[in-house]
């Protein structure tokens, strides 16, 4: 047995009561291979909830502070994270963006499914900020359909993304997935910008639709810095 059926079998359960997760269109996510799960980020219980509501493994790119905690914690943490698909990157560094990039890409051409946050960061005002065009790379140069998808809830439930979640009456998280999105008329156009834009605003604004969130067309790292 994996440590991702484990993980799903003993922690699943729990994660469901607490939770109490509505998931929506999950029927649209291809039963095998490579699938790009693209959606908002509201929340540090996003990737703790998303790899749970799946059927197939999702692999994602996470801090690499989230596996090198020190005590009982931390290596929970990484117990978790690592059994669950994160794949831990060093994003701090300038080769952060291309690292992720790549491990992205060798994921979907090992027929896997990858997940992403398009935004790069929570959002720190429940808004959708703008995408970057890491997503719309990844599609193009592996051929790999976009699933969107919106987390709605979770920031009710650990309101800043810290904290112990707070459970409790009317308190409820619902998965919400879209059709595949696949780009298949830009083949080979995956270093023009422009196509890169269109692709990135095309998934976010399906991302908007399913989430209900009021779109900011700005990076959300410049709304934090300006904070």
């Amino acid at each position: 047995m994996s440590r991702f059926v484990l993980i799903k079998a003993v922690l699943g359960p729990i994660m469901r009561l607490m939770f109490r997760p509505r998931v929506e269109g999950a029927e649209h996510i291809p039963g095998d291979g490579p699938v790009i799960l693209a959606g908002n980020h509201l929340t540090f219980i996003d990737s703790m909830i998303l790899p749970l509501v799946c059927d197939r493994q999702v692999c994602f790119i996470g801090k690499d502070e989230y596996v090198t905690g020190k005590g009982l914690k931390g290596r929970l943490m990484a117990w978790f994270f690592t059994g669950v698909g994160m794949i831990p990157v060093d994003r701090d560094g300038g080769r952060g963006g291309v690292a992720a990039l790549m491990t992205g890409r060798r994921i979907l051409e090992d027929g896997r499914m990858f997940g992403i946050y398009p935004e790069g960061t929570r959002s720190p005002d429940g808004r959708l900020y703008r995408g970057r065009t890491g997503i719309a790379r990844l599609t193009l140069m592996t051929g790999a359909p976009v699933v969107p998808f919106a987390m709605i809830g979770t920031d009710k439930i650990q309101p800043g993304g810290a904290g112990l979640p707070r459970l409790g009456r009317g308190r409820r998280v619902t998965v919400r997935f879209g059709e595949a999105m696949e780009f298949s008329r830009y083949d080979g156009m995956d270093r023009d910008r422009y196509v890169l834009r269109a692709v990135t605003d095309s998934v976010m604004a399906e991302v908007m639709r399913l989430s209900g969130q009021e779109y900011v067309d700005m990076y959300a790292t410049k709304a934090k810095d300006a904070a």
